[in-house]
C-alpha cells in the first residue's frame, strides 16, 4: 500500500476513534497524521518528504518534561522506542526492518555519513579516524540485532542514524537536491515512509498508554 493510501486509511481511523481519545493524544496523532499527509504529497522531492516524515515522527515522540527542548530531543525517541515496540504485538516494525526494507536498513547502518561520531571527529581534525572503532562496533551490534529480532535495540540505532541525517537537512548542513547525499536521503525517506503509518497505528490502538504531555498544546488565542 502506498503512503498516500495509508495516510487516507489512518486519517479515517483517527476520525472514527476521535471521541475515545484524550484531547492531548488526539492532538498528537492529528499533528503526526497531517505531516504524514504532507510527505505523501512529496513523491518527487525526497528532501521535503524526509523532513515531513521526521516532523510526523517528532510529533509522536516529543514530550514536555519541563526541561530544555534541545537537551531532551536527541534521546526522547530512544525512550519512546521500547514503549512503541511493547505495543507492536503483530511485530509489524520488525517486518518492515527485516522483510520489506532490510536493504535500506543495512545501507543506513553501514553509512558513516549518518554516524554522529564521524562528524564529531572530523570537526576536531579532518584526519581523525577515532570514530571508526565505535562505528564498527555499533554497526555489528545493529546487524546482530536485526538477525536476532531485537527490535528496540535495532530501531534505536537506525533512528539515531536518521536523526543525524535529519540534522544535516534542518540545520543547513546539506544542499537542497544535492547529489552527494541522495542515497542516504532516499533510504531514510523510504524507511520512515514505511515506519510512520505503523507508528501512528500502534499509538492509535494503544491509546490507554501514557505517551506523555505534548509540546505546544492547543491554547486559546491571546486576547
Amino acid at each position: 500500500m502506498s503512503i498516500q493510501q495509508t495516510h487516507k486509511t489512518i486519517k479515517q481511523a483517527l476520525k472514527d476513534k476521535r471521541d475515545a481519545l484524550s484531547e492531548m493524544h488526539a492532538t498528537r496523532l492529528h499533528r503526526a497524521t497531517s505531516w504524514l499527509g504532507c510527505a505523501a504529497e512529496q513523491q518527487d522531492d525526497i528532501d521535503v518528504k524526509l523532513i515531513s516524515l521526521w516532523i510526523s515522527f517528532n510529533a509522536c515522540y516529543a514530550i514536555d518534561e519541563g526541561g530544555s527542548e534541545s537537551l531532551a530531543e536527541r534521546f526522547a525517541f530512544l525512550r519512546f522506542v521500547e514503549k512503541l515496540v511493547k505495543h507492536d504485538t503483530d511485530k509489524k516494525i520488525y517486518a518492515i526492518l527485516w522483510e520489506t526494507y532490510s536493504g535500506p536498513v543495512k545501507a543506513i547502518i553501514k553509512n558513516p555519513y549518518v554516524f554522529h561520531g564521524f562528524w564529531a571527529a572530523k570537526r576536531r581534525d579532518q584526519n581523525d579516524s577515532s570514530w571508526q572503532e565505535e562505528f564498527d562496533r555499533l554497526s555489528v551490534a545493529a546487524l546482530n540485532n536485526l538477525s536476532r529480532q531485537q527490535v528496540p535495540e535495532l530501531l534505536s540505532i537506525v533512528l539515531d542514524r536518521l536523526f543525524v541525517l535529519r540534522n544535516q537537512l534542518l540545520h543547513g548542513g546539506a544542499t537542497y537536491g544535492s547529489q552527494v547525499n541522495r542515497e542516504q536521503v532516499q533510504d531514510g525517506a523510504d524507511l520512515l515512509g514505511a515506519l510512520m503509518p505503523t507508528v501512528i497505528e500502534i499509538m492509535l490502538t494503544a491509546s490507554d498508554e501514557d505517551w506523555g504531555d505534548i509540546y505546544y498544546p492547543v491554547v486559546k488565542p491571546v486576547s
